[in-house]
């Protein structure tokens, strides 16, 4: 009798449940997506990206006062050792984005007040730290490669709105702020994806949240995660700056549009509904 079995092997981790987790819920059917148990359109409407944050991270909503407490420490944490930029600007001019990124972020630990350190409080200031931080290196390197000057932190800004600062050189105005906190919300979670999956596989080996964002960095870099953003830029484009944030809170604005292809954890493409087009 043969040893090796005839059942055929699932594709990839299609249809595997790998984890059970209380953070987010998606149910593609449905077009369903929730943070903590509360709908994506909830939050979308009234929320905030700050306020999403400590959401996912602490499991509930904060109150004022804790909210005051978690924007006031992403502020803070807006800086970057001088060898970043430095490392920024000597990338190699064909090196994509997304590989800057990844490299960048794997030498903050480098930086890091707590590199040696893993224990909970640790990893929630690292947490925080690296969110702040991964923005400014977004912005920074896109002008960099633009041939224009780094652009400092305003600590007084929304994270959105010192992103968009950092980006184009000026002060955004309330509607493109909103904006962004609302796609920042929307794309602030969506369960057991690639990345997620990469990042847990990394932070189940004992290594540090530096390695684990790494891993999940290098497993955005998949083809199929492609047309789903070449959709997201092609509606963000078509709207104008007068129907921007209308059209993000509207909750039929994609109903009548082709639904994207959403990827699973090995990037195959089930036809579901993609909870974010709608909110």
């Amino acid at each position: 009798m043969s040893s090796v079995t005839s059942t055929p092997a699932p594709k990839g981790l299609e249809g595997i449940v790998a984890t059970n987790s209380s953070i987010c819920y998606i149910d593609g059917d449905l077009g369903v997506l929730a943070y903590r148990g509360i709908d994506i359109h909830e939050l979308a409407d009234h929320s905030t990206f700050e306020e999403t944050c400590y959401l996912l991270w602490f499991g509930r909503l904060p109150n004022q006062s804790e909210l005051k407490d978690l924007r006031e420490r992403l502020a803070q944490e807006r800086q970057l050792d001088p060898a970043i930029i430095q490392f920024l600007r000597t990338a190699p001019k064909t090196a994509l984005p997304m590989d800057v990124l990844r490299t960048a972020v794997s030498a903050l630990a480098f930086y890091d007040a707590d590199e040696k350190n893993n224990d909970h409080d640790a990893n929630v200031r690292k947490a925080i730290r690296l969110t702040s931080q991964i923005a400014m290196i977004v912005a920074a390197y896109d002008r960099i490669r633009k041939h224009k000057p780094v652009v400092d932190p305003d600590r007084s800004l929304s994270h959105a709105a010192n992103f968009l600062l950092q980006l184009n050189g000026t002060k955004p105005s309330s509607t493109a702020e909103r904006a962004l906190d609302i796609a920042l919300i929307l794309h602030a979670d969506h369960e057991l994806n690639a990345s997620t999956f990469a990042a847990r596989v990394t932070a189940a080996t004992l290594s540090d949240m530096h390695s684990a964002i790494t891993s999940a960095i290098g497993a955005l870099k998949v083809r199929c995660m492609e047309e789903r953003t070449r959709l997201c830029s092609a509606f963000w484009n078509r709207l104008t700056t007068k129907n921007l944030i209308r059209s993000l809170m509207s909750a039929t604005c994609w109903r009548k549009r082709k639904k994207f292809r959403a990827s699973a954890i090995v990037c195959t493409t089930p036809k579901i509904r993609e909870p974010r087009t709608s909110a």
